[in-house]
């Protein structure tokens, strides 16, 4: 019986050395998204159609498999298309590679399918906003809710051993205040917390010390990422005092 799944593809990177620590994986961008974030790299695949059948997105990680140790299912969101994402992933597992998500954490049911089927090792939670701030596009409908309990979901089966990797990724431009430490104080303390140079257009960017120097005021262990400096893991100083964010 030919699989009829579909999946609305947003693209494919055969290679990449920096979506997932350590890993060489292949990336799997799955087209369409509900949060609007006005930064957002992958604008050109937010909305519009391009479907194709799964078996030829599986051949395309099937190709990079000699190269590859894992595969990221990217976006967009991955979780917008549950039945194509779960397929993928499973597909991923039975010819010996590791899986990993990036995502925003909508729906948190289609995460806890992954988790509990044993279908991720990896994944990525970016949290973008102060809960009661969280909206999708349309209606504005609020999803803080499903956010956290998303964070619930991945803290507890990291903590229980059953997903192997687990980080929280924040990315930070000027003027990010507040929430910055709302979010900090929901991570629990062993869980990574990434804090990571936001760059558009237009926008000087925060570098590595103006990172440092809010990771001073969270009190935690952060890795920093940014684009010239790489990834650093930071320790922080309690004694520096008030970072100097600016406060809305």
């Amino acid at each position: 019986m030919v699989e009829s799944i579909q999946l609305n593809f947003g693209g494919f990177v055969p290679l990449s050395t920096v979506d997932w620590r350590g890993k060489s994986v292949c990336v799997v961008f799955f087209r369409g998204c509900p949060v609007k974030c006005w930064y957002c790299h992958n604008q050109n695949i937010l909305t519009g159609e391009d479907r194709r059948p799964i078996e030829e997105i599986k051949e395309l990680i099937r190709s990079s498999s000699l190269l590859i140790s894992g595969v990221i299912f990217s976006g967009g969101e991955a979780t917008m298309q549950p039945s194509a994402l779960l397929s993928l992933a499973e597909y991923s597992k039975s010819i010996g590679l590791f899986t990993g998500l990036h995502t925003n954490g909508v729906y948190p049911d289609v995460i806890r399918k992954l988790i509990e089927r044993r279908f991720i090792d990896h994944i990525a939670l970016d949290i973008k906003a102060e809960w009661n701030l969280y909206t999708v596009r349309g209606k504005e409908r609020a999803v803080g809710k499903q956010v956290k309990e998303s964070l619930t979901l991945c803290t507890n089966a990291s903590q229980a051993g059953i997903l192997p990797d687990f980080e929280v990724v924040i990315t930070l431009f000027p003027g990010y205040g507040e929430e910055v430490m709302m979010i900090s104080h929901d991570v629990a303390p062993d869980i990574d917390l990434v804090l990571q140079q936001g760059v558009y257009q237009g926008i000087k960017p925060l570098d590595l010390n103006n990172l440092k120097e809010i990771a001073d005021r969270l009190g935690r262990k952060v890795r920093i990422r940014t684009r010239s400096d790489g990834e650093i893991i930071y320790e922080g100083n309690s004694s520096s005092g008030d970072a100097g964010i600016r406060e809305r």
